[in-house]
């Protein structure tokens, strides 16, 4: 288990404000200090940690997998995106404080572009919130001209988006590619005609580079 670099001021920042605590709680005596100063170290560090060794759960370049850890919290269909330029199938992810954040490309693909759009801030448990929120979609293009998308949506709480990557970017599948800082809400958005199978349904917990969400017809 590693901490993310997307994360590197925030967790070095934590690191500085424990460290006086436990130092001072280590010099006078004060085990209870420098315990409780390293359990909410421990706490908010995790908040980004990067776990190792995950792989897609199939070999299949058309089975696109989860982008995020968390809860599915819908599935479903509209008639137009900006990342498609169509109709398209949605796969939301609902991700609290205690979800690995990191982002990770549903597929190999070339990003196309990223469109960031500002927002609110409600609650990310309301729906609403995936509509009204601060946005930024990252369009990808597979090696057949598939479009599609990754959304990645800020929340109460959550209000710092990080995508580093630009277009022209190539992507594995499963690649980390960036964060959303505390809980939020991320979409996998693939063109509705060419999907062949919604492999989740709401409710289900995924994890991200790993889980399947949809089997394409064509990668």
């Amino acid at each position: 288990m590693l901490l993310t670099r997307y994360g590197t001021r925030e967790w070095m920042i934590i690191t500085l404000a424990a460290a006086v605590p436990a130092a001072a709680g280590v010099y006078f005596g004060w085990w209870w200090l420098a315990i409780a100063s390293g359990i909410v170290w421990a706490a908010l560090a995790s908040f980004f940690r990067d776990p190792l060794f995950r792989r897609p759960a199939t070999g299949e370049a058309r089975d696109f997998v989860s982008p995020a850890d968390g809860l599915v919290s819908a599935v479903l269909e509209v008639p137009d995106h900006v990342a498609t330029g169509g109709p398209a199938t949605i796969v939301r992810i609902y991700l609290s404080v205690f979800d690995v954040h990191i982002n990770r490309a549903p597929c190999e693909a070339t990003v196309v572009d990223t469109i960031h759009t500002p927002g609110k801030y409600l609650d990310v448990r309301i729906e609403e919130s995936a509509k009204v929120n601060e946005s930024l979609v990252m369009r990808l293009r597979t090696a057949s001209g598939l479009l599609l998308g990754v959304k990645q949506i800020s929340g109460k709480v959550a209000r710092h988006i990080v995508c580093p990557v630009s277009a022209g970017k190539h992507l594995a599948r499963g690649e980390r590619y960036g964060m959303i800082k505390f809980g939020s809400t991320t979409e996998l958005v693939v063109p509705t005609a060419e999907v062949e199978r919604v492999l989740v349904t709401k409710g289900q917990r995924v994890k991200g580079g790993v889980t399947v969400l949809v089997r394409m017809k064509r990668a």
